[in-house]
């Protein structure tokens, strides 16, 4: 038991390092977007709803406090954008209109994801961190029903693969193919 007693401590050690590890790299995640001024990404987006799933490739352009969003795919949405001013959560369709429906009481959407995605990282909490294999994750809480967890990789801090959290059940997942 004495023996034992020593390398539990190390373990605990080497633990706490590698979650101190992964809080510094999704500080720096979160305080590099926030000094972005423009930002493009793409992700393919996965969207569940209580009784279908969805499935999206958009992309994301950010600049000068605006937010456009543009459907890849599927084809028949193929050129769809919505536009998001800077504290206004209205989506602009011009002559069409994607009704997917919310995700959520506060009203999220596929089209909103991806902006949801960058205010929860720039004015959410980062809540919890950690290591998965060569990726740290974060999650950050916007308000009370939304969180967003975000892979990020440990070296290039470029995101991989994040999830919206609404309500404790996963509503959005983005492989984010696209960053820069």
């Amino acid at each position: 038991m004495k023996r034992l007693l020593p390398c539990l401590l190390c373990l605990t050690l080497l633990l706490a390092g590698c979650a101190d590890a992964a809080r510094e790299r999704m500080e720096s995640f979160a305080g590099d977007l926030a000094a972005r001024q423009e930002l493009d990404l793409t992700a393919e987006l996965r969207a569940e709803y209580e009784d279908r799933s969805l499935a999206f490739t958009l992309c994301c352009r950010e600049a000068d406090g605006c937010c456009t969003v543009m459907v890849l795919a599927p084809d028949m949405l193929k050129g769809v954008r919505a536009r998001m001013n800077a504290g206004d959560d209205q989506l602009i369709y011009g002559d069409v209109t994607l009704d997917t429906g919310p995700l959520d009481r506060s009203g999220l959407s596929p089209l909103s994801a991806l902006p949801t995605l960058l205010r929860a990282v720039r004015e959410g909490h980062l809540d919890s961190t950690w290591t998965e294999g060569d990726r740290s994750v974060g999650e950050w809480i916007l308000d009370d029903g939304l969180s967003v967890r975000v892979w990020v990789e440990s070296t290039s801090l470029t995101p991989t693969h994040a999830e919206l959290i609404s309500d404790g059940r996963v509503t959005v997942f983005l492989d984010i193919t696209d960053w820069r």
